[in-house]
């Protein structure tokens, strides 16, 4: 079973956390990796940066910016990443967009992806209709989960489409903007993710975009599996480093 199913089906609310590999500086995605698992994290997202990131908010822009700069690139995060299972046991995604994967060869990427041990992908530009057309078989083929996004401006039966071709979890973004991070959900995110709840997927959601403490994470985790953080982490290691992760993964927990 992929890990990311195996992770799912624990009785408790999961704490995803997203950062752009190779910032703040190029060599810190492995020591970010293996402190987050360290610190009770339950999935990892590792973003691969690109030039036109169109979902991500200004702080993960400038992150992405960052590691474009200090080198990062698809072959450069599949080379940091070839021993990874040896340290690291819990779920691994990659998050980036398709243009650097189309660019790198959609079967390649899948390929380095089951060789080194990544779990799933989720790409929020490519559409599931595409997906599910064109793609899915290399995806299976290679043992990946593709996660797709919802957000409150989808129809009940897309979301119905997207829960019937999943095969891990859905990614519930909790506002129709971009990336970011804030202190507290308003009414109409409440009503979604109760709105959500009611359909009865088959599939868990996880939400995100707007997690960044503990009365977030305990917002979005009422009616979902779990919870995503990006914007806030990412903005931890701009003004702290790759060190004391674990008092910002302490304080979403407590």
């Amino acid at each position: 079973m992929n890990r990311i199913n195996q992770k799912l089906q624990e009785n408790k609310k999961l704490l995803s956390i997203y950062f752009t590999a190779g910032f703040p500086k190029i060599n810190d995605t492995v020591s970010i990796i293996e402190n987050l698992e360290k610190s009770g994290v339950d999935f990892i997202e590792i973003g691969l940066p690109f030039s036109d990131p169109l979902a991500d908010g200004p702080t993960i822009q400038v992150s992405s910016t960052q590691a474009l700069d200090n080198g990062m690139t698809s072959e450069v995060l599949f080379n940091q990443l070839k021993d990874i299972r040896k340290m690291v046991k819990i779920p691994l995604i990659i998050m980036g967009y398709f243009n650097p994967m189309m660019q790198y060869g959609i079967e390649n990427f899948c390929n380095k992806c089951a060789e080194i041990g990544i779990d799933g992908l989720i790409i929020p530009d490519l559409p599931v209709d595409v997906y599910n057309d064109h793609y899915k078989s290399i995806f299976e083929k290679y043992g990946l989960i593709n996660v797709f996004l919802i957000t409150p401006q989808t129809s009940d039966e897309r979301i119905q489409f997207i829960d019937k071709i999943s095969e891990g979890f859905i990614y519930m973004v909790s506002s129709a903007s971009v990336t970011g991070s804030q202190n507290a959900f308003g009414k109409s995110q409440d009503d979604y993710f109760k709105r959500i709840a009611d359909l009865n997927l088959k599939s868990p959601q996880i939400i995100g975009f707007g997690i960044s403490n503990a009365e977030t994470f305990k917002q979005a985790t009422k009616y979902a599996k779990g919870a995503i953080i990006g914007s806030a982490f990412v903005k931890y290691l701009d003004e702290n480093g790759t060190a004391n992760i674990h008092k910002f993964v302490s304080r979403i927990r407590d």
